[in-house]
């Protein structure tokens, strides 16, 4: 297995509970989105592509035929598993697996879902040829993240403050990024949104427990960034700040 994969199994152990019960990953207006997507197809079948405590797989559920809930961390993968028999969700099944190599044959989905995934990606380009692949033709892709910039000093702080916090950080995308390598990889653009979320400075590094040094790292960034910065992200005297998110929805072509 590659480092990249190691890295980030380590950094999610002992945490899915954390990811479970996150409010910033357990709400969200775009998840609505998501089940308007489903609905195009009768009896859809869905993957959830890194799946993280499962929130999504919840969600969609009662909407869908079937639905997989995939993730590089077994940890992760087992905690859906109980969670979807807990809440007697008989149609969500479970996976452990990297996104850059699905383990499901060609055109298998109707959809294809990942929320807050793609910026722990070891590659990306491989993991987007690797959704189209599993789509089905006119199948639906939705991508949820975080938004990089293409502003180089906003970019460098955001990247910088998110790899101090989780090392399994590889890289939040800017709108140009994503769009150029999704129309390379063969997808449509349907709908393309630009939001904003606000995270808790303190229940933002809980949830990866990141050290209490690592922690003094990023308040210091954070004291001493330009006023551009400071503005963009919306910072806070607590840490507190706005993060762009993106919602990006594509059919496959």
């Amino acid at each position: 297995m590659h480092n990249q994969h190691r890295l980030n199994q380590q950094q999610y152990h002992e945490k899915s509970e954390s990811y479970l019960n996150s409010t910033v990953h357990a709400q969200g207006a775009e998840f609505a989105k998501m089940l308007k997507v489903c609905e195009h197809y009768p009896a859809a079948k869905v993957l959830d592509l890194g799946c993280g405590g499962g929130h999504v797989s919840y969600q969609l559920a009662s909407q869908v035929d079937s639905i997989i809930a995939y993730d590089l961390s077994a940890e992760m993968v087992q905690l859906v598993a109980t969670q979807a028999k807990e809440r007697a969700l008989h149609n969500v099944q479970t996976q452990a697996g990297a996104a850059e190599q699905l383990s499901f044959s060609d055109q298998s989905f109707d959809v294809v879902v990942s929320r807050y995934s793609a910026h722990h990606w070891q590659n990306i380009q491989q993991a987007l040829a690797e959704v189209h692949r599993v789509l089905k033709p006119q199948g639906r892709a939705v991508f949820f993240d975080v938004l990089g910039s293409s502003d180089p000093i906003l970019d460098t702080f955001l990247q910088c403050i998110e790899m101090i916090r989780d090392p399994s950080h590889v890289r939040n995308y800017s709108m140009a990024e994503w769009l150029a390598m999704v129309e390379y990889h063969g997808f449509q653009v349907e709908i393309i949104e630009k939001q904003s979320l606000v995270l808790d400075f303190d229940a933002w590094v809980a949830r990866m427990r990141t050290p209490t040094a690592a922690i003094h790292t990023i308040r210091n960034i954070q004291d001493k960034v330009s006023d551009h910065v400071r503005r963009y992200y919306q910072i806070q005297p607590d840490g507190r700040f706005t993060s762009p998110t993106l919602y990006l929805q594509l059919t496959k072509i």
